[in-house]
């Protein structure tokens, strides 16, 4: 296993840092380095879920404020000894994010702006319950007899060392999460959610890890913040100021990097502790915003970014770039049980309505593995919706779906992509924040084989190779022509191994030299083990490519067999070209 040197340099400064309190500093500069370390572990903790899988929350107060009142609580009114109290202050939080993330991520529309405002409201929410009941009672809780562990040569120094345990301990679980799947998974859902399911991401399990995580952190914060304040009252707790706070700090960092938040952080905290010493706070916070700003115009992508620019260096990502090339036989599709032209697929009585407007009615299609079925129809006529109810995308409204005989009616689309089945999309839709490599390396992790994303960024290499993008293994894919990014789907779609690919229009938009190369790419596809159904109007390459056909109108079955007995039946010619051309 390669050594990694990140963890180590982290703990190696944590211990270094440990020392300071030796010094005999004055009780202030403890404060204010407890304060940075406070803040470090807030502003990544908030990072976890926000910064990497792109789910914006203003309810980072919430949690964090369920630490302080449960460790207060704990310590005043049952007289837990003060470090008994942080593991259920961390426990409480992340009972409260999973409870609200099992039920708002069950909602798709809640996404963007409507889950950040949402979250906005459970901090208010979750405030005016604690001023109403006993944990509060609208005096706050003293915690001014509760004794200070003697972990340090003082209170400062103590409060100090748990802040500095706390923030390693979250920027090692940061860094953990990014390099591993669960990161490569919460990053792909940032960029494009739907693609990731499908993709075979648990798009639903993984955010509410994350969130759980990113609120145990919040929640160990405010346990210790409890005793450092020694009176908690729910009117300087449950403000706007804590989800406000981190959020900037990850901004101005940067939030696709595990230490863009501790750099943010950082940052913000020495700036104000500079103007505020100099008795100019408010020309401090004025400061903040300005800074901000600019990062906002110049730096949106945070501080680390753009030092990584100035320093080509790597991008930081879930998945490491950059793995040699390796010289192996091409990867084969996963073995499948079953003798070629064996029923591989079945669909049967399939429908599917958008709001009362038909799109699939009671269509059955047969395909036999091994081969190549062309599905034809005009403009909207149910071809891409038949792919993505297939896949998943879509939930259909009636009929069965049946994959190597068992049923998919009612699996989501992770689960019915690791049952072997990928697609690509009519318009293609790769993680824009994930380099070419990085894309493929995430299908590997959940379709595929691989078990790391080290292993994962080998087999990745390979796939590119096959499809002829292993020279833009480290480009972004809007660095692509429309050539290559459809050439990105396929690989995509292959790394995950599949015993049936979906394509959709791969060879709308290209070239005649380019057609001739995508053929020439699924010929090898097929020769590879995989079965396709192939989605196209370039009737060249459907007389080239396909075994059968199946042609669809107005959501229905038009006709099926040999691609040229079935294009030259009246029906099919009437249905592409109207009855006074046909």
């Amino acid at each position: 296993m390669r050594f990694q040197r990140t963890p180590w340099v982290i703990v190696l400064a944590g211990t270094a840092l440990a020392f300071v309190p030796q010094l005999g500093l004055p009780a202030f500069y403890d404060s204010l380095l407890y304060l940075m370390l406070h803040w470090v572990v807030l502003a990544t903790s908030w990072n976890i879920l926000s910064g990497y899988s792109g789910y914006f929350s203003f309810g980072h107060g919430a949690f964090f404020g369920a630490g302080i009142y449960t460790s207060a609580n704990l310590m005043a009114r049952y007289d837990w000894p003060f470090l008994w109290t942080l593991p259920a202050a961390a426990g409480v939080a992340a009972v409260l994010g999973v409870a609200l993330g099992a039920v708002v991520f069950r909602v798709k529309g809640v996404r963007g702006e409507l889950f950040a405002l949402l979250t906005l409201a459970i901090t208010f929410v979750i405030g005016t319950i604690v001023v109403n009941t006993p944990l509060d009672g609208g005096n706050g809780v003293s915690l001014a007899a509760v004794p200070v562990p003697k972990i340090g040569p003082t209170p400062s120094a103590t409060f100090y060392l748990l802040a500095l345990a706390a923030a390693v301990a979250t920027l090692l679980i940061a860094w953990a999460i990014q390099v591993s799947k669960f990161g490569a998974g919460l990053f792909a859902i940032h960029d494009d959610e739907d693609a990731a399911e499908v993709l075979g991401v648990p798009t639903y399990r993984y955010k509410l890890l994350a969130l759980a995580i990113s609120c145990a952190l919040a929640g160990v914060a405010g346990g210790i913040h409890a005793l450092f304040l020694s009176y908690v009252t729910a009117g300087d707790v449950f403000t706007i100021t804590v989800p406000l706070t981190v959020v900037l700090m990850s901004v101005l960092g940067g939030t696709r990097h595990w230490a863009g938040p501790a750099v943010g952080a950082i940052a913000i905290t020495g700036l104000l502790y500079s103007f505020t010493a100099a008795d100019h706070a408010v020309a401090g916070k004025a400061m903040i915003g300005v800074i901000l700003i600019a990062a906002i115009l110049f730096m949106p992508d945070g501080i680390l970014e753009r030092l990584r620019r100035v320093w080509k260096r790597a991008p930081a990502m879930p998945v490491p770039t950059g793995p040699t090339p390796v010289s192996e036989a091409p990867v084969r599709s996963v073995a499948t049980a079953g003798a070629r032209g064996d029923v591989l697929l079945r669909v049967e009585g399939l429908s599917k309505a958008f709001k009362g407007v038909r799109a699939l009615g009671g269509v059955d299609v047969e395909v036999r593995r091994g081969e190549i079925l062309g599905l034809l129809g005009p403009n909207g006529s149910g071809k891409s919706t038949f792919i993505n109810v297939v896949s998943g995308h879509f939930a259909p409204t009636a009929g069965a779906i049946w994959f190597e005989g068992r049923c998919l009616n009612g699996l989501p689309a992770h689960r019915i992509a690791g049952s072997g089945i990928a697609r690509t999309y009519q318009i293609p839709r790769p993680f824009g924040h994930l380099s070419v490599l990085q894309n493929v390396a995430v299908a590997t992790m959940f379709g595929g084989s691989a078990r790391n994303p080290a292993a994962a960024c080998r087999q990745a290499m390979r796939w590119l190779e096959f499809t002829g993008l292993e020279d833009k293994a480290g480009a972004r894919p809007d660095d692509l022509n429309l050539h290559q990014r459809k050439f990105l789907e396929l690989a995509r779609a292959l790394a995950a191994r599949p015993r049936l690919v979906l394509l959709d229009e791969v060879l709308c938009g290209l070239t005649p030299s380019e057609i001739d190369d995508a053929v020439a790419l699924i010929r090898r596809i097929r020769d590879q083990g995989s079965t396709i159904v192939f989605v196209e109007h370039v009737m060249r390459a459907v007389m080239a490519l396909t075994d059968r056909i199946v042609v669809l109108n107005h959501g229905e079955l038009l006709a099926e067999g040999a691609v040229g007995d079935v294009m030259h039946r009246p029906e099919v010619m009437t249905a592409y070209l109207g009855k006074a051309h046909a």
